[in-house]
C-alpha cells in the first residue's frame, strides 16, 4: 500500500463519523485525485484521463499520437480496440441492466482488463494502478484481481495473471512486496518481502480451480503446481514451532514488523486451507508435492491446528497485534478466504468498524491508522465482501452504495476517499475494483 507524506495542518478536532463513535481525529488531509481513470492508446498503453477531461459520458477526448493524416486509422484502432474489449467483458458474468451495482461492476471489469497486462508489460502482469508509483505487481493484488476474473467467468485471463506470479515466485515460495511488470522479476525499491503473499496465491488458485471444474482445456491446479506446492512448503517452513504461529513480517500495510500481525497469520491459515483442499481434490500431481517436500495429507491437520492457535493468541477480539487494537485483516479469517469462519470473527468485525470508521463514511485499514480523515476504499470493500459472505446482504448492499457513490466521472474506483467524499490518489485501484466484484451479489 503506498502512502505520500503526512501533509497535515492544524490541531486535533473532534469529529462525530459514521456510526456515531467519538474519535479523536487529526486535522484533514489533502491528497489529490491523481487521474479520473486510465484507457488505453491506439499501441496498448496506459493513458491516463487527467482530471477535469471528462464529461457526463466519460472521457471528453483522448489524445491521438500520429500524423494528422493518420489519425483516422487511429481513431479506427482505438474502435477496433474498444470493441473487441466490450467482447471480452461479455465473454463471462454480466450484472442485469437493472442491477444496482451493475454499471460500477462493468467498470471494474473494464479497468481490471484495462491494468493487466497493458503494452510494455509482461503478459498477465496486474498493474495496481495508473499512476508511475503504482505501475507494478503486488502478490496480493494480483492474486485478487485472478480470483475476480475467474468469478466473473474470465478462467483464462485469471490463469494468465497466476502463471505470472508463479514466474516471479522465489524457488522458496517467498514473494516480495511488489515487482516490475517486465517479468524480470526486479523489484523496484528497497521494500521488505511480504510473507502474505504466498497465502493470497493459494486462496486465488482454489477460487480459479472451483471455477474452472471439469475444464476439458486442462486443470489450471496442475499448470499452477509449483505456485501451489512451493507456496505450501513457505507457509508450513515460517510456521514457529515455539507458538504454533508464522514468524512475524511486514503485511498489507507495508510496514517492518517486529510482532505478528493478524494479517499474516489469517493469509497463513487461509493458504494452508486452501493447499489442503487441493490436495484432498487430488488437483495437483504427487510428484510436485515431492518436488516441494510437502506432505499433501499433513496440510489438512496443520490449518486447523493454525486455526486454532490464531483463536487463543488473537480470540475474541482479533486485533492488528495480540493484545492491539482492531485491524481490516480480521475480515480475512471469513469467508471468501476461509471455508469456515474461524470462531468470533465476525463478531468482532462488526464490533471494530466503529474505530476504523472516517467522516466520509467508509473504512480506515485499522483502528491504528493515522486519524487523517481519509477513507480507504480497499477496506472499505472488504466489509462488503465480507457481509456478503456471511449472508448480510442489506449491510454489503451498503457499503457497495457507498463505493458507488464516490467513484470518480470516468466510474473507476480511487484508492482513497477524503473527509468530505472527494475521490483520492490513484483511480482506478486493481485491488478496490477486484473487491467490488467478488462481492457484488450476481443476480
Amino acid at each position: 500500500m503506498t502512502r505520500g507524506g503526512r501533509a497535515l495542518a492544524g490541531l486535533l478536532a473532534l469529529v462525530l463519523p459514521a456510526g456515531g463513535a467519538l474519535v479523536w481525529q487529526e486535522a484533514h488531509r489533502q491528497v489529490p485525485l491523481h487521474q479520473e481513470g486510465v484507457v488505453r492508446d491506439v499501441r496498448g498503453a496506459l493513458v491516463a484521463v487527467p482530471t477535469g477531461a471528462t464529461g457526463p459520458g466519460g472521457p471528453t477526448h483522448l489524445a491521438l499520437t500520429g500524423p494528422p493524416e493518420d489519425r483516422w486509422l487511429e481513431v479506427s484502432l482505438l474502435a477496433a480496440r474498444a470493441a473487441r474489449d466490450q467482447v471480452r467483458s461479455a465473454g463471462g458474468w454480466q450484472p442485469s441492466p437493472d442491477h444496482p451495482h451493475g454499471a460500477m461492476a462493468r467498470a471494474a471489469l473494464r479497468d481490471l482488463h484495462t491494468l493487466t497486462g497493458p503494452e510494455g508489460t509482461t503478459p498477465g502482469a496486474v498493474l495496481a494502478g495508473a499512476s508511475p508509483a503504482w505501475r507494478f505487481v503486488w502478490p496480493r493484488d494480483a492474486s485478487f484481481v485472478a480470483a475476480a476474473l475467474a468469478r466473473t467467468g474470465h478462467e483464462e485471463d485469471a490463469l494468465e495473471v497466476l502463471l505470472h506470479l508463479q514466474d516471479l515466485q522465489a524457488p522458496d515460495g517467498s514473494f516480495q512486496a511488489r515487482y516490475r511488470p517486465d517479468g524480470s522479476g526486479e523489484v523496484p525499491d528497497g521494500r521488505l518481502p511480504q510473507e502474505d503473499g504466498p497465502g493470497w496465491a493459494l486462496w486465488a488458485v482454489r477460487v480459479l480451480a472451483e471455477e474452472a471444474g471439469e475444464d476439458p482445456g486442462g486443470d489450471p491446479s496442475v499448470l499452477l503446481a509449483d505456485l501451489v506446492t512451493r507456496s505450501a512448503a513457505r507457509l508450513l517452513d515460517r510456521v514457529d514451532p515455539r507458538t504454533g504461529l508464522p514468524r512475524p513480517s511486514p503485511d498489507y500495510w507495508e510496514r517492518p514488523e517486529e510482532r505478528l500481525t493478524l494479517g499474516v497469520a489469517a493469509t497463513a491459515l487461509m493458504g494452508l486451507e486452501a493447499a489442503a483442499a487441493l490436495a484432498e481434490d487430488g488437483r495437483v500431481p504427487p510428484e510436485a508435492w515431492a518436488a516441494a517436500r510437502v506432505d499433501p495429507q499433513a496440510l489438512g491437520p496443520a490449518a486447523a491446528e493454525l486455526r486454532a492457535r490464531i483463536v487463543e493468541a488473537f480470540g475474541p477480539h482479533y486485533p492488528r497485534h495480540v493484545g492491539g487494537r482492531p485491524d481490516a485483516a480480521v475480515t480475512f479469517l471469513l469467508p471468501p478466504f476461509v471455508e469456515e469462519p474461524v470462531a468470533g470473527a465476525e463478531t468482532a468485525r462488526q464490533r471494530a468498524q466503529r474505530q476504523q470508521a472516517r467522516p466520509a463514511g467508509g473504512m480506515a485499514p485499522g483502528a491504528g491508522w493515522r486519524r487523517d480523515g481519509i477513507s480507504w476504499t480497499p477496506q472499505t470493500a472488504l466489509q462488503a465482501l465480507a457481509a456478503r459472505g456471511a449472508g448480510r446482504h442489506e449491510e454489503a448492499d451498503r457499503w457497495l452504495d457507498w463505493l458507488d457513490r464516490h467513484r470518480t466521472a470516468t466510474g473507476a474506483l480511487p484508492e482513497k476517499v477524503l473527509h468530505d467524499g472527494s475521490p483520492a490518489a490513484v483511480a482506478p485501484l486493481a485491488w478496490t475494483a477486484a473487491l467490488v466484484l467478488l462481492a457484488v451479489e450476481r443476480r
